[in-house]
């Protein structure tokens, strides 16, 4: 897989295996907006499954890498203190509202897709075998691979709702029409949402399953009472386990065991 040489190079936070030897799997796993890696990577420890175990703990084969986002100005911030400069994948207006001003959306999101693909190659080929990717940024992935190891989405929005995965694709300049959306229809996909969560409503979660049904993916939905704009833990956290083990062929150790 070859990595594309315009994109700008994230910094990481990497959590290893407790062996060397043990890499099977890579996880990719992408921050919120306003956090950054290391602080994102540190939060997951409180999230737990009803055993007491962390996701990283179930899945001691996989190596966990935590990108950071640039920081980007925003435009709704920009006469604030420091020029509104915040750390996000993309600027948008109105988080409730990504259809409003969407056009400020454009070019993080193109930049942020291509660097965040260039991970996904770098972890291909040191690895060989299947990438797990949690993104809200799923318009592209990579397009000389049948299926990549599964896509987790948590709180997530979808950008230009209402367009053909091609249209959606040529507005971040991800392809161009005839590619095939193969990948997409072999990749499983979990999505979860609370139904408390005060940023991103559960609605516009639905309207992710509901887009991703649409071009074909393999949805798998949840949607919980409590846990805000975070995994619903232990609940959320023992279904992501159980989609893992069931649609990957990582070792783990079941909450339900």
């Amino acid at each position: 897989m070859t990595p594309n040489t315009n994109a700008t190079k994230l910094s990481t936070t990497i959590i290893e295996p407790p062996s060397p030897n043990q890499h099977t799997h890579t996880i990719v796993f992408l921050h919120g907006r306003g956090d950054n890696a290391k602080n994102f990577a540190r939060s997951l420890a409180y999230s737990t499954s009803s055993t007491g175990q962390t996701l990283m703990q179930h899945f001691p084969s996989a190596r966990w890498v935590f990108p950071s986002s640039e920081l980007r100005p925003s435009a709704r911030l920009a006469n604030t203190f420091g020029g509104g400069m915040t750390s996000q994948w993309f600027d948008t207006w109105d988080v409730q509202n990504l259809s409003y001003r969407e056009e400020l959306q454009m070019p993080g999101l193109g930049e942020s897709v291509a660097s965040s693909l260039d991970i996904v190659h770098e972890e291909v080929n040191l690895q060989g075998g299947a990438v797990i990717m949690h993104c809200l940024l799923n318009l592209a992935t990579p397009k000389d691979v049948s299926r990549i190891g599964g896509v987790m989405g948590f709180s997530c929005r979808f950008p230009f709702p209402g367009r053909t995965l091609n249209e959606a694709r040529k507005i971040v300049g991800a392809w161009q029409d005839g590619d095939e959306d193969g990948l997409i229809r072999n990749t499983p996909v979990l999505i979860e949402h609370c139904l408390d969560d005060p940023l991103v409503k559960v609605d516009t979660g639905r309207q992710v399953r509901d887009v991703m049904t649409g071009f074909g993916a393999q949805v798998t939905w949840r949607e919980y009472e409590t846990g805000g704009h975070w995994i619903s833990s232990p609940q959320g956290v023992d279904d992501a386990v159980a989609w893992l083990g069931e649609h990957t062929d990582l070792n783990y150790s079941s909450p339900n065991s």
